[in-house]
């Protein structure tokens, strides 16, 4: 394709956050277009905010369902590639499978849907359409998660034994959805935002890079969610302490809260191995410390020349200048535009542009959130997790998993 991938977004319109970050992500490498899009639920503002983006009328739609109809309608040579999806979760299922179904790829902002039942029915759907899937867990899009990985990967720590992953932020440490804060009040909404509220917000994000980094699956968990502020009417859980067992035999720890005064967004992962460990906080992102059982530590850094072929390919600038958030949603978004690229091409996709989450990581997500969910309900009692991931493909794989919602 001699030409940039067109792609149209539902949600995100005036107001909305989330919205904006990924039209920048998609925007940093050149290769993608916005073209049309149902910004809102409300026609209005969906036109409104369409014109914002000096979008034609006609491409601004009032409803998805309408966008996918007259978007397929259109010719080849005009109309979307893909789809992006940017609204609350309670649209995310409704959206992608209107999509899959019309013949579009589907690039979603996480969680994949509103509950557990519905991300297996969608992983049937992408199987079936051919289509290409992915979820944006866009942490692991950064240079120093992909190096950790490839170095787990290569065998470089041992036997993984430990994993400590944690995410605390400050921002709900008061009733700030009563104050008419649209961010807020979407997220305590268990009609909107489903079972859990800070596990489903930002937990799923914590667990999601344990597994990307170290290759393991949760087998099962003990949950120990608090709604601090329950006494005041918040009605999802705003605190959460779990012990996980990994499919491998490691033990692990998340701590996720959104009550911890004077947090931002203070994600840290911690993996500790037969041979060493690393750390990394998405406050320094540019940072990952190495530590070995017979040498000092050591300090890596992204642009350097020691890395591995997964942080180049993550990175664009020389050393010293940070790349953080929007670089990591745009390097998801560049390997998924990359592998329509391959497969619209009938050619054989780089390994590397392979590397984002896809329906795997969706469904392992909607099964963490209702795991953590029912084990605190039964006192913290130990919880399997109903769903076991297909392993994710290495970097030296040279093959696409069809079973990963790609094509074979």
């Amino acid at each position: 394709m001699s030409r940039k991938i067109r792609y149209g977004m539902i949600g995100g319109g005036r107001g909305a956050f989330i919205g904006g970050v990924h039209r920048i992500a998609a925007a940093i490498d050149q290769q993608t277009e916005l073209v049309c899009g149902a910004f809102s639920s409300n026609p209005e503002k969906s036109k409104a905010s369409g014109a914002d983006f000096f979008l034609p009328a006609d491409r601004c739609y009032g409803t998805f369902e309408e966008m996918i109809q007259k978007e397929a309608a259109l010719h080849a040579d005009k109309r979307m590639d893909f789809v992006s999806i940017v609204t609350p979760n309670h649209m995310h299922f409704p959206a992608a499978k209107a999509a899959l179904e019309a013949g579009f790829h589907v690039l979603s902002d996480k969680p994949a849907t509103f509950n557990l039942a519905q991300a297996k029915e969608l992983a049937e759907i992408v199987k079936k359409s051919g289509k290409l899937y992915g979820v944006t867990y866009n942490y692991t899009g950064y240079p120093m998660i992909r190096q950790a990985r490839q170095m787990i990967e290569q065998g470089k720590l041992g036997k993984i034994r430990k994993v400590v992953a944690e995410y605390p932020q400050g921002w709900l440490a008061t009733m700030l959805e009563n104050t008419g804060q649209k961010q807020a009040s979407w997220r305590v909404d268990p009609a909107i935002c489903g079972a859990a509220g800070c596990m489903g917000d930002i937990g799923t994000h914590a667990i999601n890079l344990a597994e990307y980094v170290t290759g393991l699956h949760i087998k099962e968990l003990a949950a120990d969610l608090t709604h601090f502020l329950g006494d005041q009417g918040r009605k999802l859980e705003d605190d959460g302490n779990v012990l996980l067992r990994f499919t491998n035999g490691a033990k692990g720890v998340l701590h996720s809260s959104q009550i911890s005064v004077g947090c931002e967004n203070n994600l840290s992962l911690r993996v500790y191995g037969e041979l060493g460990g690393i750390e990394w906080n998405q406050l320094d992102p540019n940072t990952m410390i190495v530590t070995w059982l017979d040498q000092p530590k050591q300090i890596y850094r992204t642009s350097m020349g020691y890395l591995g072929t997964a942080a180049a390919a993550a990175t664009r600038t020389p050393a010293g200048h940070p790349e953080g958030y929007l670089e990591g949603f745009a390097n998801l978004y560049k390997n998924f535009v990359n592998h329509i690229r391959a497969v619209e091409a009938g050619a054989t996709p780089n390994p590397l542009d392979m590397d984002y989450p896809t329906i795997e990581e969706g469904v392992s997500g909607m099964a963490f959130i209702e795991a953590v969910v029912a084990s605190s309900a039964n006192n913290a009692a130990w919880t399997p997790l109903d769903f076991t991931p297909t392993p994710r493909p290495k970097y030296g794989d040279a093959t696409l998993n069809s079973d990963r919602g790609g094509l074979s």
